[in-house]
């Protein structure tokens, strides 16, 4: 059963790597709205040293942590990520996940069956989604609608020449590229702006690269070019949108932080109210179903030409 959040909801967190000890313990320790009730990580001498940096408490069993919270936010691999959300909503915990939710399509509908069937309200936390300039951004172009084309390079240089980013160490983002790691982002703008994908085409470019051409619900098309790759100097994000309203360029965002806090405020009211949001779990599970498919696509292109 799904635990009833009191007036100061109770939120741990599960994950000790870089994004939580930067994003998601922070806004946690500084919302004055929640208890941040604990840290569980797979290294406990990293749990306890995040939980001391953010004055709270670090659990060596995670079901621990999951009876002493409301809600417990995720910071970890998507494939580990998937089984224990699994494990908190059956514990009536409210699940703030990372994208992408997971990397197969069974285990993020796992997650999503989980949810449902819990009656746990859930957030993915889609960063465009969140900070408040991409945010009113995203809700005012859905609005005005008219849009025939999107197109988008999310070109990231964490495995250029010279990087020194803490990311590069992350194995599941060296095994899947950018094509699972800023794909998720790209996807939630186009997703609420031109609709559902209903037609892929997918293939690959230099080292982790990925070209896709998408087509909408609303009857648009989209293009989008991944990487994690780029040298520096090509290092780009950008995504436009062009209509009867002219062109649309995705406006720069910051505080990713500030971006999380209002994600939690968004599953606290999710939870209170009942209404699921639109970035939740099965959400989560449409983006792996076309992350999974432009996957094999582009697989299937590279094979062809071999």
């Amino acid at each position: 059963m799904a635990k009833l959040p009191g007036a100061k909801p109770r939120i741990g967190l599960l994950g000790t790597g870089p994004w939580a000890a930067r994003t998601h313990a922070p806004a946690l320790a500084g919302h004055r709205g929640v208890e941040f009730s604990g840290v569980w990580g797979r290294r406990p001498e990293a749990a306890e040293a995040l939980a001391a940096a953010s004055g709270t408490r670090a659990y060596d069993d995670v079901d621990a942590l999951f009876a002493a919270s409301d809600a417990v936010a995720l910071a970890l691999p998507p494939d580990v990520q998937a089984p224990l959300a699994v494990r908190a909503a059956e514990a009536g915990c409210h699940v703030l996940l990372d994208k992408p939710v997971a990397t197969t399509v069974a285990g993020a509908r796992e997650v999503a069956e989980a949810v449902e069937k819990a009656g746990v309200a859930s957030v993915v936390f889609c960063t465009l989604r969140f900070a408040e300039a991409t945010a009113r951004w995203i809700e005012e172009r859905t609005a005005a609608g008219g849009w025939f084309l999107g197109e988008a390079h999310w070109l990231g240089s964490l495995y250029g020449p010279g990087s020194t980013s803490a990311y590069a160490a992350s194995p599941w983002r060296r095994e899947k590229g950018g094509l699972w790691d800023v794909g998720p982002h790209v996807l939630s703008v186009y997703l609420p702006v031109l609709g559902d994908v209903t037609a892929i085409t997918a293939v690959p470019g230099p080292a982790d690269t990925h070209h896709l051409v998408l087509r909408h619900s609303s009857g648009a098309s989209s293009t989008a070019t991944l990487t994690l790759s780029a040298p520096p100097e090509a290092a780009e994000v950008s995504l436009a949108l062009y209509g009867t309203g002219g062109r649309a360029e995705l406006p720069r965002w910051g505080g990713a932080v500030e971006a999380f806090g209002t994600a939690v405020d968004a599953l606290i009211t999710a939870a209170r109210t009942g209404e699921p949001h639109p970035c939740d779990a099965r959400f989560g599970l449409r983006l792996t179903e076309i992350l999974t498919e432009a996957e094999r696509l582009a697989a299937q292109s590279a094979a062809d030409k071999a």
